[in-house]
């Protein structure tokens, strides 16, 4: 099997540029992965044909948990686990190359935020610090190191420790990301009220039973009220991605120019829309050796410039640990 695209070709992609690296992404992959093949002869009659990218079939994305997604014959540096409540069956992503993930999400948020480098990242992962195979914990540690900053780390369930860390890089003016789930902020920020004007706390979703759910709003009015911010930023990935979008203010969020957002209609998979509200479908390019085409079970709204919104979760939905507040 030899990759028929440079992996830097995926990272340069633009508009004009990306709906022939789709198709040679969809050929490559119905070829060399046996569950998409299968899942491909069932629903489109004139596979080799060219198409366009929402014409481009999805896999669901309950075939993670109970299939290997593999593009290829290779043995897995790592397998990403989603978390799930308890006797959940959970998806598993096999990655063949976790350089290739680092790369995604770090070309992906250095695009909206800047240099990494620049940056004091703090990580409030309580949840997923306690499970191995968290592609989160993964990424949150690969941009702690690469920022070089000496104060930046994980935190538990120390929010005293974490309220003072952030008083004093406020004090020195330093760029900090509070990358944190949903509960922990919530919960640190009812301890711990005070004023961030160099911070951006970015929330991950994850609610999971923690206490009543609140709406996107009511979540990011609660915190900027506590936190004296005019904004809560947010990031969507899973993991059965490599890739993530970024919300910076308004709800929306932004794709890297390797990854499409699309919506479905509930009563009609195969109608596609490219605004309106539906059931998202992602493409995303970087997942070169799994499957770059994925039907989620979330429910967005998609708007004409390619950004979207994430309102809830699909009626008999899986619970994910990652999920976003349902509206």
């Amino acid at each position: 099997m030899v990759l028929p695209i440079d992996i830097n070709n995926i990272f340069s992609v633009n508009e004009s540029s990306f709906d022939d690296l789709c198709n040679t992404v969809f050929q490559f992959q119905y070829q060399y992965n046996p569950v998409y093949h299968q899942w491909v002869d069932l629903i489109d009659s004139l596979p080799s044909e060219r198409k366009i990218p929402q014409k481009i079939p999805a896999l669901p994305i309950s075939f993670f948990k109970e299939q290997q997604v593999k593009t290829g014959n290779w043995q897995e540096q790592k397998i990403f686990e989603s978390s799930g409540t308890t006797g959940m069956v959970t998806s598993r992503h096999y990655v063949a190359n976790l350089a290739i993930y680092e790369q995604a999400f770090l070309e992906g948020f250095e695009r909206q935020y800047g240099s990494i480098q620049n940056w004091c990242v703090l990580a409030l992962l309580p949840a997923y610090l306690e499970r191995e195979n968290s592609s989160l914990v993964y990424m949150a540690n690969k941009m702690i190191a690469m920022s070089s900053h000496s104060e930046s780390g994980f935190y538990l369930y120390n929010y005293a420790e974490l309220a003072n860390k952030l008083a004093a890089l406020e004090s020195q003016g330093q760029p900090t990301l509070l990358l944190g789930v949903t509960f922990a902020l919530l919960d640190f920020a009812a301890q711990f009220p005070m004023q961030l004007t160099h911070t951006v706390v970015m929330e991950t979703g994850g609610m999971k039973g923690r206490g009543r759910e609140l709406t996107r709003p009511e979540l990011h009015q609660t915190l900027t009220d506590r936190l004296s911010l005019p904004a809560i930023h947010a990031e969507y990935g899973m993991t059965e991605l490599f890739s993530q979008a970024y919300s910076k203010s308004d709800g929306r969020y932004y794709c890297p120019p390797w990854m499409k957002v699309f919506v479905r209609k509930e009563d009609d998979p195969l109608a596609l829309l490219t605004e309106g509200t539906g059931l998202i479908q992602i493409i995303d390019l970087a997942n070169i050796y799994s499957c770059s085409f994925i039907a989620t079970q979330d429910i967005g709204k998609l708007y004409a410039d390619g950004s979207f919104e994430v309102l809830g979760r699909m009626d008999h939905a899986d619970i994910r640990g990652c999920s976003l507040l349902v509206l």
